[in-house]
């Protein structure tokens, strides 16, 4: 809705209306206070695609359940799969609903976040007076950058939460029951399940920063954020293919399932590592791409 957008986009900016001083800036004029991260947030907030996005979230362990009930548990092994142990207690439950959805709904959540924030202003017409009050680009790049990566790590932060409180209340407060037959209890387990999802957000680092760039890039948010995800899934379908051999580790979504190290007797981090260190290096290169082309770019919407 371009009325909504143009008005969001001059809330809480300090427009300088005196003379301008010897530098072209007027009196009391100061970068830092343009666009300041609060209002970014609250602006980001009040979007209904953030809404419907957090919503889903909180709705979805409920869902899970839901579909649970429909039908008995299969029996269960000292090989058996996670699906199998995700009634067992809060702690598989939350297990599951990561695993489920780490491939595909987190990523879509990620790249939503991360690849709308510009491409809404242009489609919105707004951005060219953004930078016109002004706010400089790098600031504005910047702010938007950080509240984007603020709602994706409550994001990611608030399902897990959301799911084991839920499994908890359906399922019971069991130990996490491993798909090799051990089960891990108390401050390991809490451990465990920190790694877990701060090694899922390092990795969805590659998706926020591979969004943002596509953002800077088109005034069209769907495409944005529809252009992350198809190269996502592009790198995924190259993974499968063995044939690349070595080459599939180079791939930023080899290791997006490396969290899962965390089930296993012993806390292994070499898979984790490496795959924190291809997602990271992948999001400095595409965010800086983002900004070099950002301050160049010709701002006609």
């Amino acid at each position: 809705m371009p009325a909504t957008g143009h008005s969001e986009g001059l809330e809480g900016l300090s427009v300088p209306s005196a003379p301008a001083a010897a530098d072209g800036a007027a009196p009391g004029y100061s970068a830092r206070r343009t666009l300041s991260l609060r209002v970014e947030a609250r602006r980001q907030l009040t979007r209904r695609r953030t809404q419907i996005s957090l919503g889903f979230l909180v709705a979805l362990p409920f869902i899970l359940v839901a579909a649970f009930s429909f039908g008995e548990p299969e029996g269960r092994n000292a090989q058996t799969a996670l699906v199998d142990l995700a009634t067992s207690g809060a702690a598989n439950f939350t297990v599951f609903t990561l695993f489920v959805s780490s491939g595909f709904l987190l990523v879509v959540i990620v790249a939503l976040f991360a690849g709308d924030t510009v491409a809404s202003e242009a489609s919105w017409s707004s951005l060219r007076y953004l930078l016109a009050i002004p706010v400089p680009r790098a600031a504005l790049l910047r702010r938007k950058l950080l509240v984007a990566l603020g709602y994706c790590a409550f994001a990611l932060v608030l399902l897990p939460v959301v799911s084991y409180v839920v499994g908890g209340v359906f399922y019971g407060w069991a130990p996490l029951k491993t798909p090799l037959g051990g089960s891990i209890s108390g401050s390991e387990l809490a451990v465990r399940l920190v790694v877990a999802v701060g090694y899922i957000m390092v990795s969805l680092l590659f998706v926020a920063a591979l969004a943002f760039l596509v953002g800077v890039y088109t005034d069209a948010p769907l495409g944005a954020v529809g252009g992350a995800v198809m190269l996502v899934i592009l790198s995924n379908i190259l993974d499968t293919i063995t044939a690349l051999g070595d080459w599939r580790r180079v791939l930023p979504t080899h290791y997006s399932l490396a969290w899962t190290d965390v089930l296993g007797p012993e806390l292994v981090w070499n898979a984790m590592v490496r795959g924190a260190l291809w997602s990271a290096g992948y999001a400095v290169v595409l965010l800086a791409w983002a900004w070099w082309h950002f301050e160049r770019k010709d701002i006609t919407s």
